[in-house]
C-alpha cells in the first residue's frame, strides 16, 4: 500500500481491476465507496506504471543532471506523462514540481537542499575564552578607577571652596 493513501490495499487492487477494463476513476471511486482524491492519483500512477502502480517502492533521488534534463525537455515542449513514463518517475506531478522549482530559482531549485534542521553556530574556541574573560575583567577595573577619579576630583574641589 502506498504510504499516505487512504485506500486499502484491496481497493487499490479493485480500482486498477477497474481501470484495465476502461472505467474512469470518478466511477471507479463510486463503486468502490472510496474518496475521488486518493482514486483519482492512483489513476495517474496507474496510467504510468500500469499493474506496477500495486507493486511499492522505494523512495528514490534524482540527481541534479537528471532533474534538468527532463526540465529542459519539459521546457522545449515535450509531454510530461511521456517524459514521466520514459524516466520511470513515480506520478508526472514530480516532474510538475522540479519545473515549478525550476521557474522560481533557476537552476538553484533543482540542486539537493540540506535537511534537517540547521547547525547551531560554534562557540568561541577555548583558547579566546580565557582572553575575553581577562578583557572584562580588565575593562571592570578601569571603570572602577574612573569611578574613584572622579570621586577623588570632586573631593578636592569641594576642599578648594
Amino acid at each position: 500500500m502506498h504510504a499516505r493513501s487512504s485506500l486499502s490495499e484491496a481497493q487499490r487492487e479493485a480500482a486498477v481491476a477497474l481501470f484495465e477494463k476502461g472505467v474512469g476513476y470518478g466511477s471507479a471511486a463510486r463503486s468502490l465507496d472510496a474518496a475521488r482524491v486518493p482514486v483519482r492519483a492512483l489513476y495517474g500512477r496507474w496510467r504510468i506504471h500500469g499493474q506496477g502502480v500495486l507493486v511499492s517502492r522505494l523512495a528514490k533521488s534524482y540527481s541534479f543532471e537528471f532533474k534538468l534534463a527532463l526540465v529542459e525537455r519539459f521546457l522545449a515542449g515535450e509531454s510530461g506523462p511521456a517524459l514521466a513514463v520514459e524516466a520511470g518517475l513515480a506520478s508526472r506531478e514530480l516532474l510538475q514540481k522540479w519545473v515549478r522549482a525550476y521557474r522560481l530559482e533557476g537552476e538553484d531549485g533543482l540542486r539537493p537542499k540540506p535537511k534537517g534542521r540547521p547547525r547551531k553556530p560554534d562557540s568561541p574556541p577555548p583558547a579566546e575564552l580565557p582572553e575575553l574573560e581577562r578583557l572584562r575583567r580588565e575593562n571592570e577595573r578601569l571603570r572602577a578607577e574612573v569611578a574613584y577619579l572622579g570621586k577623588l576630583r570632586a573631593l578636592r574641589e569641594q576642599g578648594r571652596r
